[in-house]
């Protein structure tokens, strides 16, 4: 029997132990909720619960909270004793300070400082309003640092700061001290009890980032409630992703510049009739957006250092991607209407060579340049045009603005898709058919189709897994194949645009 007993005791050791401390905490927690409601302004009674609960803050409680968590929302039971305890002091001034808070009352006057926090609240109507602070030294061990499902590591990088006022008191204003100085990509959070089916979590809605330095976040909010700041602590990102990026950026600039001067070398050889003069016209237009688009790139990422931040310029370098990304794949989309036009109605006459070129380049930069302004214009007066973290690109947390590129991207794509199979059939039917005269027209046609069916699917790809980025943002594999097919963009327009055209090889 005692044999026994000892092996059960080893093998069931921690998992009882964890079994009783959550007991014990989630008692005391249950303890303390039912405590506050026989609160009614003691200075004493109150003093008793910040002295109970600080122990449960501590870091030697971590482990516990991060079992707990797994179980139940005990952390938000946990913060919601102290926010509803918040609202139940009378209007009179008190102060309380213990080893794990800082609670306050007082009436607006000056900002309030504290040595890693500072907070500002407009005086509302001139009249002076009391307004509770509860400034948490620990808390960070107690809710957890998560944010949406598949969001990338973050980490509770400042105070954890309740603040309570007078509804007429529209916004606050913090500014959060640094904890880690490593960190970047900061957020203004506040925590949502109803995230996560009512588990809770951090939100940023309502928050934004004022400014920063390297030592303080300055956040603004219009509500009141629990907030912090989340930073991340993917270092990944920052150093082998981002030399990844570059380097392939680099090699897609390369190939573009390459694609030019062979088009530039062999223009007046390999421009004998209309289709080919335009299929070389959109091939060089394609070419150029992409490697302006990457221009551009490489500008925007240069504000995405904290000290080179310019929300102005990043704006700016965000439109011009936006738009030469946009004006490549409608310059391929001109491409599959000109194959298709050239294919299934008419070989001879109809429009005349001027008029398609207008089309081609009302059509390449016309469409694109409607949409990135209107998106401009719609989501930047809100502060919603650019993502959060400072990262040049169109947002997609708070107004989904990429939308305004995914969608005319991959739409264009699925287009291509189907001419791509009205052509095949076309051109199958009309294979027995012989024309001595029409053999350049359908050799172009045919250079077209075999640009187009590689060019359709692998641009296709790339955008797919650039979705998925968005999707699964902590997935590397997923980043690192975006990244990849994005270096070989130029590459393949080179090779299948010009390269492998016979006419442009003979000329050579």
């Amino acid at each position: 029997m005692t044999l026994h007993l000892k092996i059960l005791n080893v093998s069931l050791l921690p998992s009882i132990l964890n079994e009783a401390f959550a007991l014990f905490y989630s008692c005391r927690i249950s303890v303390l909720v039912r405590l506050k409601s026989f609160f009614f302004s003691s200075f004493t009674l109150i003093h008793n619960i910040l002295e109970i609960a600080g122990p449960l803050t501590s870091n030697d409680s971590k482990a516990l909270w991060e079992y707990l968590n797994q179980r139940k929302n005990y952390s938000s039971s946990f913060l919601n004793l102290f926010e509803t305890t918040s609202t139940l002091l009378v209007n009179e001034p008190l102060t309380i300070e213990t080893p794990f808070f800082l609670l306050k009352r007082a009436k607006v006057i000056d900002p309030f400082h504290d040595s890693l926090l500072e907070v500002s609240i407009q005086k509302a109507n001139g009249e002076r309003k009391f307004i509770t602070l509860i400034i948490f030294d620990s808390m960070d061990n107690v809710l957890p640092a998560k944010q949406k499902v598949n969001s990338p590591p973050m980490v509770i990088n400042g105070k954890v700061v309740l603040v309570q006022k007078d509804p007429s008191i529209e916004n606050v204003s913090m500014k959060f001290h640094i904890l880690n100085k490593k960190l970047k990509d900061p957020q203004c959070v506040f925590w949502d009890f109803d995230l996560f089916d009512g588990v809770g979590g951090w939100s940023n809605q309502g928050c934004s980032v004022q400014s920063q330095n390297n030592e303080t976040i300055s956040c603004i909010c219009n509500h009141t409630t629990s907030f912090s700041i989340l930073m991340s602590s993917d270092d990944f990102k920052d150093s082998e992703m981002e030399d990844i990026t570059f380097i392939g950026v680099g090699i897609s600039i390369g190939s573009l510049v390459i694609c030019l001067l062979t088009e530039a070398l062999v223009w007046k050889k390999i421009s004998t009739n209309t289709t080919a003069f335009l299929r070389h016209v959109f091939i060089v237009n394609i070419a150029v957006s992409l490697l302006i688009a990457n221009i551009w790139f490489i500008i925007g990422a240069s504000f995405t250092d904290p000290e080179n931040k310019n929300p102005p310029a990043c704006a700016a370098a965000t439109f011009f991607i936006h738009f030469f990304y946009l004006a490549m794949f409608f310059w391929m989309l001109a491409t599959g209407l000109l194959l298709l036009y050239r294919t299934v109605l008419v070989f001879e006459g109809g429009f005349s060579k001027t008029s398609m070129l207008v089309m081609g380049f009302i059509l390449g930069y016309g469409a694109p340049l409607i949409i990135a302004v209107t998106t401009m214009a719609v989501t930047a007066p809100l502060n919603k045009y650019i993502r959060g973290n400072h990262v040049c690109w169109l947002n997609w947390d708070d107004s989904k603005a990429l939308l305004a590129f995914l969608v005319p991207a991959l739409l264009i794509v699925a287009i291509n898709f189907v001419i791509l199979l009205v052509v095949i059939f076309k051109m199958l039917r009309r294979r027995s058919e012989k024309n001595a005269g029409q053999a350049g027209e359908q050799h172009v046609l045919v250079v077209i189709a075999r640009s187009l069916a590689v060019l359709t699917p692998f641009f296709g790809l790339t955008w797919s897994l650039g979705i998925g980025t968005i999707i699964a943002p902590t997935n590397r594999e997923i980043h690192f194949a975006f990244a990849l097919c994005n270096s070989l963009q130029g590459c393949f327009i080179w090779v299948f645009g010009t390269l492998l055209d016979k006419k442009v090889c003979i000329s050579e």
